[in-house]
């Protein structure tokens, strides 16, 4: 994988060449560890997700501006805070991740990190625009594939061989909401390396490429492993990190355990 990074003075990018496609990984390093991913050709270009700590949106902007990238589109997926970046850019949501983000799960997030955050925390949530059907996409020249899913929407982009997901990291914890939750994540993941997809791109996590999903798929067939031999949250937790020691991400395998093992 061919690329080259650039710090700014909050977060970083990793530029990603793909034949004539750059894909932009903005780390913002933020208090939320939120990725957002910008891909762009001769000077076109679409967001997926949203920085939402204002200075994040601040510096991304100026970063693409600087790049004389100018952003056609705004795929919202999972990330919706942070309505104020790009505000004349035109948002395009599934309908799963319209309702995912204005009434559910996204939306209590959204709740509880304005309290956590309080004004540096972008709290406007984009709830709705351009309604985006599954199936085959074009914007900015770039043809995409949107996949709808129950809460939002995962994105593969073939001339790039990519895909892009919220949640991948070989090395840290995820929200796996019990057995069955984990089976149709292996199977998602397995489909994607039998489809041939290279890169995976996540909004909580860097680039990865194929060893690292094959490294996820394992970690999460050891998650029901274990959640076989346990009776409860705490014993399950206890022998994850056991068994994953120094994995990040502790807060998911809370979450977790209660999914797992709820009371």
């Amino acid at each position: 994988m061919n690329s080259e990074k650039r710090k700014l003075e909050y977060g970083e990018v990793t530029k990603i060449a793909c034949g004539d496609m750059n894909i932009r990984v903005y780390d913002t390093k933020d208090a939320i560890d939120d990725r957002v991913i910008i891909l762009d050709k001769d000077g076109r270009g679409v967001v997926v997700e949203l920085p939402a700590f204002r200075r994040n949106i601040e510096e991304l902007a100026h970063y693409l501006e600087d790049e004389n990238v100018t952003i056609e589109g705004k795929l919202v997926s999972y990330h919706a805070a942070g309505s104020s970046f790009l505000p004349d850019v035109k948002n395009y949501l599934t309908e799963s991740a319209a309702k995912y983000n204005s009434t559910g799960g996204g939306a209590a997030l959204i709740g509880n990190f304005a309290k956590a955050f309080g004004p540096e925390f972008d709290s406007s949530a984009v709830g709705s625009g351009e309604d985006l059907q599954g199936g085959e996409f074009e914007i900015a020249g770039i043809g995409l594939t949107i996949i709808p899913n129950g809460d939002a929407f995962e994105i593969t982009i073939p001339d790039a061989k990519a895909v892009y997901m919220h949640m991948l990291g070989h090395d840290c914890h995820s929200i796996i909401a019990g057995p069955a939750h984990a089976d149709a994540v292996i199977a998602g993941l397995q489909k994607y390396l039998d489809d041939g997809f290279e890169l995976f791109l996540s909004a909580h996590y860097g680039p990865e490429d194929r060893s690292d999903v094959q490294t996820k798929i394992s970690y999460i067939e050891g998650l029901k492993d274990i959640a076989a031999r346990c009776s409860s949250a705490e014993e399950f937790s206890d022998a994850v990190k056991e068994r994953y020691p120094g994995y990040s991400g502790e807060n998911y395998l809370r979450m977790t355990a209660g999914m797992f093992f709820p009371q």
